[in-house]
């Protein structure tokens, strides 16, 4: 059976390494906010090339911080994309504001072009998702935010290490979120996440929110929240950090592979948006009759995923926003038709194999 992710795989390519770093975090006896977090935040901040860098304990968090770090609440409305996964719109709500949905473009990202349309003077900020590992147009984004005042919030939960004209993901706007859920391309062994900044004001407000609005203990000068990313979690994440672009080369080889040997007209291949470097933490075709190709791949011992198959807009949670089936019907079409393949560091060739003869050998019948 060809797994859609093998995390042990991964594991073992650094296995060494992972465990003399868990060790040295265990053995320390200092658990929360010690040295190992600051290692890391130092360490990330000179991968990004930002001043600064945040460690919280996921990628929600960080999203939820950075609206609240903007006082983005109640009548203020965020531009958000309609396909994204529900965190990038749970950050939105969980301050009070209002998510604005806009459709995607043909590389499954916020459609620039479609964002002024749905700008008003409740507008705050526009929160762009780096989906799947393709760079959005941010310098399109970051025009029309500076056109209209506005603050720009990056989700790079799924684009670590990622580059749109040569400059990082994450750097663009006024603040980049970052998830380490264990299946991204820097992933923890457990959940974490971090924000990055150039603005000084800001990152003291950030370290401050995730430590209880705390500066200094037992004064609280905000309502802040406990996401603090542990010792243990840290440590292995400098591991990981060190590992990074080899893991990114590894997925962009296999996907050079399904690009260039998958050849089958009822599928749509992932294209690469121009000056991007897409680093597929997903690897996201199309297919008219997904649920088919999914249990053809089954039957050939492939395991598949749907990413993401009800758009937030018609999620029962949101409701009370008032959308209906057909208020964004690319979104919507996307959610229909996606099918993710496997695609880690670590995946013999194999299975790349594998999978690539199975999607072939597709001829579109029913289930």
């Amino acid at each position: 059976m060809v797994d859609f992710i093998d995390l042990k795989r991964q594991y073992d390519l650094y296995a060494a390494e992972y465990e003399k770093a868990a060790l040295r975090a265990m053995r320390s006896g200092w658990y929360i906010m010690g040295n190992e977090l600051k290692a890391f935040e130092k360490q990330f901040a000179e991968y990004m090339g930002v001043d600064y860098c945040i460690g919280v304990n996921s990628g929600l968090d960080a999203l939820i911080l950075a609206v609240r770090a903007l006082d983005i609440g109640p009548g203020d409305e965020v531009i958000v994309p309609a396909n994204t996964y529900i965190a990038s719109v749970l950050s939105v709500t969980e301050n009070g504001a209002t998510p604005i949905f806009v459709e995607p473009d043909e590389f499954y990202c916020l459609d620039a072009d479609k964002i002024e349309k749905a700008i008003t003077e409740r507008t705050k900020a526009i929160l762009p998702v780096h989906l799947y590992g393709q760079p959005v147009n941010m310098e399109k984004i970051c025009e029309i935010a500076d056109r209209h005042g506005l603050y720009v919030i990056e989700d790079c939960a799924q684009c670590h290490g990622a580059k749109y004209n040569g400059q990082m993901t994450g750097t663009f706007g006024t603040i980049g979120c970052f998830s380490f859920y264990p299946t991204k391309p820097l992933g923890a062994l457990g959940d974490s996440g971090a924000l990055i900044t150039n603005d000084k004001a800001l990152a003291e407000k950030l370290f401050k929110l995730r430590n209880y609005g705390s500066g200094v203990k037992y004064v609280n000068e905000m309502t802040g929240k406990n996401s603090r990313m542990d010792e243990l979690q840290a440590a292995l994440l400098q591991v990981g950090l060190s590992h990074l672009d080899e893991g990114n080369n590894a997925r962009i080889q296999i996907a050079e592979r399904y690009l260039n040997e998958i050849n089958n007209p009822n599928v749509t291949l992932p294209v690469v948006r121009e000056g991007a470097t897409h680093v597929y933490h997903v690897f996201a075709l199309r297919c008219e009759n997904r649920d088919a190709l999914q249990a053809h791949m089954m039957k050939n011992d492939i395991k598949t995923l749907i990413h993401y198959p009800i758009p937030p807009h018609m999620q029962q949670c949101y409701t009370e926003l008032g959308h209906k089936k057909g208020d964004f019907s690319i979104s919507e079409t996307y959610a229909v038709q996606e099918l993710s393949l496997p695609i880690y560091a670590g995946m013999p060739d194999e299975e790349v194999t594998q999978v690539i003869a199975a999607v072939n050998s597709f001829q579109g019948e029913d289930i």
